[in-house]
């Protein structure tokens, strides 16, 4: 979508189109009057509801002349398009701003904002409704078209979200630090990647990273998918109270790399208490089996195609609770989950069963994530029940978010 100067006027002087509009700034005071809000928010996404676009701040769109925009004042243009692409749109918009300057009709140059909207990984909704791009302007996207564009987005989950293609991405991005851990050489050619289903076709048939591959072959996914983290607190007490906060951290990396680093979260925060019988006898708070099936079911079940939420892992004096976003996959239920196995993430469970286990502490008891026999919750269950007397709990919130509590060893 980037354009050289050149290039870039010779689209202005064409006018708007399907990828391309032009808007006027205008002021009141310190304050931006015009374009309003809601009209920009709606043109913003339905640009990337669309196959992504441009817009260009500071040009008149009716004679497409150069108006520019005063320099001291593009701070404040900036912010204002930042604001809107975070709070009036749902989820919030990812766009790049890029200043520029181009010749008004005098060959005086001019200072505009040109801001780029890639192709949207969700659908977004603005203060109008849902909008995509035709020809030259916006329109609301038809009933039956949203539902289409949703199904193809993974809003439906008729189509496996980690395998859609991550807007603004390449396969460079998927590191070779991270390919090795599949076997993959660092000359593997793109046919390679799109076997293993790490990079796809988008739209427009340009090759971009997968969610999947994001995920498992980048070292900052959270640049593209924002909640893809796990937000770790530990509490002094039984009560979730700022008050109480003993430790806090939000994990981020690779998928393997959380799982890693949430386990080293559990041990550094976790009690160990100790019984003479006659020797001494070590009591963990938790069982770091447990612990560990729980955080991996965590990260590879996930709904990664729910905007604005992430995987928590809090830890009390009684309990550790764990919350994972999106509903039991397929026809799971509460009641059926120790005995069913399924999965939403095929790619990603694929992926992790490639992943060796960090194990300082010997106490794991596996080789890779994932071994694929369904063994990870029967271990939470049972690993538990012989450590607290209690068996652990799974709960869903709303259909949108699944809870599990793991209860602590009993005070010696």
């Amino acid at each position: 979508m980037t354009d050289s100067p050149g290039e870039l006027l010779r689209r202005i002087k064409l006018g708007e189109d399907s990828s391309l509009e032009l808007k006027d700034v205008s002021f009141k005071g310190d304050r931006v009057r015009g374009p309003r809000r809601e009209t920009l928010a709606d043109e913003l996404a339905a640009f990337a509801n669309s196959r992504g676009g441009v817009l260009v701040l500071g040009v008149d769109d009716r004679t497409r002349d150069i108006v520019g925009i005063p320099v001291e004042r593009l701070d404040l243009v900036d912010q204002y398009v930042s604001e809107i692409c975070n709070d009036s749109i749902e989820p919030p918009l990812r766009f790049y701003a890029i200043r520029v300057e181009l010749p008004d009709a005098a060959g005086e140059l001019r200072p505009l904002l040109k801001v780029e909207v890639p192709r949207g990984l969700y659908l977004h909704k603005s203060p109008g409704g849902y909008f995509h791009r035709q020809g030259s302007s916006k329109r609301q996207i038809p009933t039956d078209y949203l539902l289409r564009l949703g199904q193809q987005r993974s809003q439906a989950h008729r189509y496996r979200f980690e395998e859609q293609a991550v807007p603004g991405t390449t396969f460079v991005d998927l590191e070779p630090d991270r390919r090795r851990c599949f076997s993959m050489p660092d000359a593997a050619d793109l046919v390679t990647f799109k076997k293993m289903k790490l990079v796809t076709n988008d739209e427009s048939r340009e090759a971009r990273a997968t969610v999947g591959g994001i995920l498992m072959c980048s070292s900052s996914p959270q640049r593209w998918l924002p909640g893809a983290f796990i937000q770790a607190v530990c509490y002094q007490g039984t009560r979730q109270d700022g008050n109480y906060q003993v430790d806090a951290r939000d994990i981020t990396g690779s998928l393997d790399e959380q799982v890693a680093e949430a386990m080293t979260f559990v041990r550094r925060n976790m009690r160990v208490a100790a019984r003479k019988a006659p020797g001494r006898v070590d009591i963990p708070q938790f069982s770091l089996r447990a612990a560990f099936e729980a955080i991996v079911n965590a990260v590879a079940h996930r709904d990664y195609s729910v905007h604005g939420s992430k995987i928590r892992l809090l830890m009390f004096a009684d309990r550790l609770e764990l919350y994972s976003p999106g509903p039991l996959p397929n026809s799971v239920t509460v009641d059926s989950i120790e005995f069913r196995q399924s999965t939403r993430n095929e790619l990603l469970t694929t992926l992790l069963a490639k992943c060796r286990v960090e194990d300082p502490t010997g106490k794991i008891g596996r080789q890779f994530l994932m071994e694929g026999r369904g063994e990870g919750v029967p271990i939470i269950l049972q690993e538990s029940l012989e450590l607290s007397g209690r068996r652990p709990m799974f709960r869903v919130f709303d259909d949108a978010e699944v809870m599990l509590t793991i209860y602590a060893a009993q005070p010696v």
